[in-house]
């Protein structure tokens, strides 16, 4: 059985690195010390959430409904990972971005009426 490279250590936490690599057909081995992805650093949760948002091409809309869940916590779920990646998340100083973009939604035909009225309440 194969097991999912960690990127933390289980001890103390700091990273790990990957010392030894073998091919899966004439069994050579290379020994040294190669760096992981940033991926390799990710919870399960997160990979998770990005592999179904490649399947659904970026759609909040379908993993609204794929995940059963709202808007906002799509939104935050989304920008967890983009901070887990080291990368900065633009925040805006108030909600009117956020009622924009649900009235951009609503323009566009994405959502009905009913929905963002309940997502321009929360």
């Amino acid at each position: 059985m194969q097991k999912r490279v960690i990127g933390e250590c289980p001890i103390c936490g700091h990273d790990l690195f990957v010392t030894k690599l073998e091919c899966s057909h004439c069994h050579s081995e290379i020994s040294g010390k190669f760096q992981l992805s940033k991926f390799n650093y990710l919870s399960k949760e997160s990979l998770y959430f990005i592999e179904l948002f490649i399947k659904n091409k970026g759609s909040i809309k379908q993993l609204e409904k794929e995940l059963k869940v709202s808007y906002p916590t799509v939104k935050k779920m989304l920008n967890e990972v983009i901070e887990n990646l080291g990368y900065k998340v633009e925040t805006p100083d108030d909600d009117d971005e956020g009622n924009e973009e649900i009235l951009n939604r609503l323009a566009r035909g994405e959502i009905s009426s009913e929905d963002a009225l309940k997502m321009l309440k929360e």
